[in-house]
């Protein structure tokens, strides 16, 4: 799927108008209709006011194969309190608890020492 069509995708999903979507990032209607039938390829900025509004990946919004979900509609609660935990450490912290994670998932020793497997 190619990055117009992926823009119209979005769109449609959520019902609005491309009048919507382009006053709503600051560009004009026909700016943004062009973007949907790919006559014009979005500078930076624009792509990442597209990615805000729709709330998905750059990646996503290119085409790529990114998601088109949030981080945080992704993530199971677990994940989510697992990233909050890594945010608040600092490096070396960060590095032990993904040595200690990878330990878990391989059953090493460590981990099953540690009472924690």
């Amino acid at each position: 799927m190619n990055m117009g069509e992926r823009l119209r995708e979005l769109r449609l999903k959520r019902n609005i108008s491309q009048e919507e979507v382009a006053r709503h990032i600051g560009i004009t209607r026909s700016a943004y209709s062009h973007y949907e039938i790919n006559n014009r390829q979005p500078v930076y900025e624009t792509l990442m006011k597209l990615a805000a509004f729709f709330d998905v990946s750059l990646d996503y919004i290119i085409g790529g194969v990114g998601s088109n979900q949030t981080a945080d509609e992704s993530a199971g609660p677990d994940s989510r309190e697992i990233m909050r935990l890594l945010q608040d450490m600092n490096h070396e912290q960060r590095k032990q608890s993904i040595s200690l994670m990878h330990g878990l998932l391989n059953g090493n020793a460590r981990s099953k020492d540690s009472g924690l497997a």
